[in-house]
């Protein structure tokens, strides 16, 4: 698995290369540029260059590139955002470099009063003028730079991260150069992978510059991204002797009047995904409804208050079942919201004795009440869209969005229990403080059901015998995968749940070639 860094894990890699393997950090960024040019000379054939340099090591990898694209014969014009003067260090000795060898260099001011009509979509800016370090809004003249950069129809190249874009959080810092290409060094940075950030690095491409391995791999990076080699290191095996009971019983409580089809979706997806036995529990005044429509499924009725919805009575059949029958509880989708509900579900959290995974009412069943989850019997998943995971912690969902990670993995270590925050993309933040960003999934599957879906299958990957860790991360991995291959089919815009349950069993082929 890949791990993804923030700026001060980037600096820190950075700066144990330097003293601790004694790679010279002119060399480092040298390995640096050179990346960058070979894949500028593999995507672009354009005469002429346009490269922005700021007054960091990001202008200075700038200068590396201007001075190699320069001796490769291209016409380079490189535009210094701040005066020769207050270059430093190795940006420094690469400006120097740079203009010995011929390379024009102007002011940054040159570039915004240059007629945009000579800068055409044949030639290729290059964009270093900040990199992961960045820590406040972008303000005028720069501010003006990056709005003409992306005014006009040239291809962008970005180096290491777009300017402007918050390595940490993805967050947009004031205003940010969209990158229709963006070479970074030795490991992708979340700004990459959240969005807006993931929407302004277009392409990502990461480049070994010769960092070594156990700094790549330190497990104090605590973010990862997840690949189709992980998925396939974590699929459970299917012995030849084995039975449906190898598989485990995954008990799901959900439907109420006028909500049957979570259930349903949440059922078949578990099955679809492996589990050997699924029962759907469910309202006892709503069993005709259900028995016409399950085939594989099993029924267990549970007392109700008359309306079609949950009374708490129903714990201790729960708990009977679990007890001689069951491996997973899966709990919540389409069950409703009342005090009754939400006194059901605290009750399961404490006196379960198998995984539980809650979704959709019941996560709003212990709103404002997540201090139960330090009470579980057993290990706890939740599964939350940013509204859900907003009402669990009382903040509005905008807020959020400003920094997913951190509030997944804070949320993790505090509760004790294993969070699915859903999205673009989705995190997962186990209460060892490792969080793991997904990297399958479309549009498309922003509809109704898609989330009951995803219950259902890191449901069945639990009663498979993985871990909750495990199980949330190839859940969530082949959720998207199924999504994906769902839309290429379908087409984002028509995608339904029902088709990503559909396209579970093309999911897991595709894993396997």
């Amino acid at each position: 698995m890949i791990k993804v860094a923030t700026a001060h894990e980037m600096m820190e890699i950075d700066r144990a290369a330097i003293n601790r393997y004694g790679i010279a950090g002119i060399e480092l960024m040298e390995r640096a540029g050179l990346a960058c040019v070979d894949k500028i000379n593999q995507m672009y054939s354009y005469e002429t260059a346009y490269v922005l340099c700021g007054g960091g090591n990001n202008g200075g990898d700038g200068f590396v590139i201007a001075r190699i694209l320069n001796g490769e014969g291209r016409n380079v014009k490189a535009f210094l955002a701040v005066p020769a003067s207050k270059l430093k260090g190795d940006a420094k000795t690469n400006y120097i470099r740079a203009k010995k060898a011929g390379v024009q260099i102007f002011p940054i001011s040159k570039f915004l009063t240059s007629h945009s009509s000579h800068i055409t979509r044949h030639n290729l800016i290059i964009d270093a003028l900040f990199g992961t370090g960045l820590s406040k809004e972008i303000k005028s003249p720069l501010s003006g730079v990056i709005n003409k950069v992306n005014s006009l129809s040239s291809p962008v190249l970005s180096v290491d991260i777009p300017s402007g874009i918050s390595s940490d959080t993805g967050q947009i810092m004031g205003c940010a150069v969209k990158a229709d290409h963006t070479v970074t060094f030795g490991l992708p940075k979340r700004g990459h992978l959240l969005y807006p950030g993931a929407e302004y690095t277009g392409r990502l491409s990461i480049a070994d510059i010769g960092f070594p391995q156990k700094l790549l791999t330190s497990s104090k990076i605590k973010a990862n991204l997840i690949q189709k080699a992980d998925a396939l290191s974590l699929m459970p095996q299917r012995p030849k002797d084995s039975h449906k009971g190898t598989y485990g019983h995954v008990l799901i409580i959900a439907g109420s009047r006028g909500k049957t089809g979570a259930a349903l979706m949440t059922a078949k997806a578990c099955l679809r995904t492996g589990a050997g036995l699924v029962t759907i529990g469910i309202p006892d005044s709503l069993v005709d409804t259900f028995q016409a429509r399950v085939t594989e499924e099993m029924i267990l009725p549970l007392p109700d208050k008359g309306n079609g919805t949950l009374s708490s009575a129903a714990v201790p059949v729960i708990l009977k079942f679990l007890e001689k029958r069951g491996t997973v509880l899966a709990i919540g989708p389409g069950i409703s919201n009342d005090k009754e509900i939400s006194a059901l579900v605290c009750e399961l959290i404490i006196r379960s004795h198998v995984p539980i995974v809650i979704d959709a009412d019941g996560l709003n069943a212990i709103a404002g009440k997540t201090s139960i989850l330090k009470r579980s019997g057993a290990p706890v998943i939740l599964t939350p869209h940013s509204g859900e995971m907003a009402r669990l912690l009382n903040r509005k969902a905008e807020k959020l969005k400003e920094d997913r990670i951190n509030t997944a993995i804070s949320f993790a270590k505090k509760t004790k229990a294993y969070l699915v925050l859903k999205g673009a993309p989705t995190v997962i933040a186990a209460p060892s403080g490792d969080a793991f960003i997904n990297s399958t999934g479309n549009p498309g599957m922003s509809t109704a059901g898609a989330g009951d879906v995803l219950t259902g299958m890191i449901s069945a990957f639990l009663a498979q015998g993985l871990n909750p860790q495990k199980a949330s991360i190839l859940g969530v991995y082949m959720h998207g995968n199924a999504g994906d291959i769902a839309a290429e089919k379908k087409g984002e815009h028509s995608l339904i749940a029902s088709d990503i349950i559909k396209a579970i069993p093309s999911a897991f082929r595709s894993i396997f070639k």
